[in-house]
């Protein structure tokens, strides 16, 4: 059997074991199509008002709102790219006045060992939005601050702190004018869930601690030019290697676009632009911490399993009384 011919049925197999196509959207592929042919994007908005804990809150909120509109066009471009669309415009709007004017409501939520914040919106608002801008859905993205439980873990990897640790989050939703969500992000329509943050706020300081013989380690929020510079890093964009975009946006994006495309069966079916009808244009605490006995979360660094007829794990209680804001932390040896 020719190197040809091998190929195909492996090709083939694939196509059967994994599916022709992989739906990531709320309804039937079909009806996503032929609802949406424009897809308007909006400017991604920032809720201001959520768990943001950090102690210069308002710096903060200046450099994230700045990294949002710098970055926000880098997410149009892609989605004119992967070739979904007959037509992705962004829509000229002030992001916070649109975060008013269409979020109804926040809610905390954990799905699935996802947490993340759901949004909800004003319908005759989203309505009125998307018929003004001719397209014919929306998406919608935020960025917001939420804390959560994790595991971070030293770099010695023999220890961790299990925490609950501030983050900055994105999520987003495409919405159809009766105010249908169509697709999500974080995205529960895969086999296997991820979710990554946009930016964590906090670490524990397992150095100082070192540093310090002491197994009470602190919890510390980073600094304003550290976070500023986390945000200014850029690298170059995966649609235009002339055009720089930041390295935290280019990940949450990239995560985006991986639930955006639809993957077809090369035997079956042809590109989507072959598809499409043409249309007309349009205008414009506390926590007790333990030595680790299996591997952590995916995505948590990893820590060495334990050997195998090794005894098991010991654990530590806290020490007492603590010092305001410190945790404890243990490790083999504290030299």
């Amino acid at each position: 059997m020719g190197h040809t011919v091998r190929n195909t049925l492996f090709l083939v197999l694939i196509l059967v074991v994994t599916g022709c196509a992989q739906n990531y959207y709320n309804v039937p592929r079909e009806t996503y199509e032929k609802k949406v042919r424009v897809l308007g994007v909006a400017p991604i908005m920032l809720d201001g008002d959520s768990d943001i804990r950090h102690p210069e809150k308002g710096d903060i909120l200046t450099i994230v709102r700045e990294a949002n509109r710098k970055n926000e066009k880098e997410l149009v471009e892609i989605l004119k790219n992967n070739g979904e669309y007959f037509s992705v415009r962004f829509l000229e709007d002030e992001a916070g006045q649109l975060f008013t004017t269409l979020v109804s409501r926040r809610e905390r939520r954990d799905d699935a060992g996802v947490v993340y914040n759901k949004y909800f919106y004003k319908a005759d608002e989203i309505k009125r939005y998307i018929e003004r801008n001719n397209v014919d859905a929306v998406m919608l993205v935020t960025v917001s601050g939420i804390t959560m439980q994790e595991k971070i873990y030293s770099n010695t990897r023999l220890a961790y702190l299990e925490e609950n640790y501030n983050n900055l989050i994105m999520t987003a939703q495409i919405v159809d004018a009766e105010g249908t969500v169509l697709w999500e992000y974080p995205n529960f329509r895969q086999r296997f869930l991820t979710y990554s943050t946009l930016f964590a706020f906090q670490y524990p300081d397992f150095e100082e601690a070192r540093a310090n013989l002491t197994d009470q380690v602190k919890l510390k929020f980073k600094t304003v030019p550290g976070i500023g510079r986390a945000f200014t890093q850029s690298e170059s964009s995966s649609v235009n290697s002339s055009k720089q975009v930041s390295v935290l946006y280019s990940k949450q994006f990239a995560d985006m676009n991986s639930f955006l495309q639809y993957y077809r069966n090369p035997f079956g079916e042809g590109k989507a632009t072959n598809k499409r009808e043409a249309v007309p244009a349009v205008p414009k605490q506390e926590s007790s911490v333990r030595m680790p006995a299996a591997s952590p979360q995916p995505q948590t660094s990893l820590a060495p399993a334990p050997k195998q007829g090794a005894s098991a794990p010991r654990e530590f209680e806290p020490v007492t009384p603590l010092e305001p804001g410190t945790q404890v932390i243990r490790e083999l040896d504290i030299k």
